[in-house]
């Protein structure tokens, strides 16, 4: 599992996606989320703004990432 840390007490989905190099630009983390292509702590998440916090875990293609 792939370890992220953040800088704030949340960040969104899409920024976290950039942040953790998943998406290199906005459009393409949009793309990822409206295809279901991401899952928070198990579960599909369509929406782009879905604010995460320390402790969840996003999985993309198989790789997991908790935030830190």
């Amino acid at each position: 599992m792939n370890k992220v840390k953040i800088n704030t007490e949340i960040i969104k989905l899409d920024a976290f996606l950039k942040w953790s190099g998943i998406a290199s630009l906005g459009s393409e983390a949009k793309i990822y989320i409206q295809e279901g292509l991401i899952k928070i702590n198990g579960e599909i998440c369509l929406q782009r703004g879905k604010k995460l916090k320390i402790g969840d875990v996003i999985e993309f293609e198989n790789e997991e990432f908790e935030i830190i």
